[in-house]
């Protein structure tokens, strides 16, 4: 099915801000990259602020739909392989979905100039993905795959080090490789620390 108008205008919108930011887009050469006028970009949208906003609504709804929230949990694993099986799932949609890969440009650089992106950055390279996990080990631990313990506290703990390799992964890609092995490795060693034996 081909996008609507609506859509490619948010798709064309989201490399745009990811590459030079909000400030540096202007509307006359997202109207060029889609071959419409002005005044028909105004038929969709009536101004950067909210061609803007939809992107974030976009956004925020692309990324839960697809890696997660806390209206949508993934399954609970029922083994230890199958959490390493998830997480690695998890992993490599963040690191190679090309949607994914813009947002976190665009967060990254953003953050610091509007407080709602500031927001869904903490969201999603912190908060987010750490409240996902609480509720996955909560219900490893009631499975009685996981050590007894804070699932929140567990979650704050394992989430830094994998964050800090995606970024690596965007910043380096010749070192992906590495960074995936150093991250299922760090998913056996996190499971040899808190499984129960």
């Amino acid at each position: 099915m081909q996008p609507t108008t609506k859509e490619r205008i948010l798709d064309e919108a989201l490399i745009l801000f990811a590459q030079n930011g909000y400030k540096g887009t202007n509307l006359r050469d997202l109207a060029a990259r889609l071959e419409l006028s002005k005044s028909a970009l105004y038929k969709h949208y009536d101004s950067k602020e909210a061609i803007w906003n939809a992107l974030l609504d976009k956004m925020e709804a692309y990324y839960a739909q697809r890696f997660g929230s806390m209206d949508n949990l993934p399954k609970a694993p029922d083994s230890l392989e199958e959490f390493i099986q998830m997480s690695m799932g998890m992993i490599r949609f963040t690191v190679h979905d090309p949607q994914i890969i813009l947002t976190r440009k665009l967060l990254l650089t953003e953050q610091f100039h509007d407080s709602r992106v500031c927001k869904l950055a903490t969201k999603h390279f912190l908060e987010g993905t750490a409240n996902i996990y609480a509720k996955v080990f909560e219900a490893m631990m009631d499975k009685g795959l996981l050590k007894k313990q804070d699932p929140a506290m567990l979650a704050f703990s394992f989430t830094p080090p994998i964050s800090a390799l995606i970024h690596l992964c965007d910043r380096e890609v010749e070192r992906q490789p590495e960074a995936f092995a150093r991250m299922e490795a760090y998913l056996r060693y996190f499971l040899d620390l808190h499984a129960v034996q």
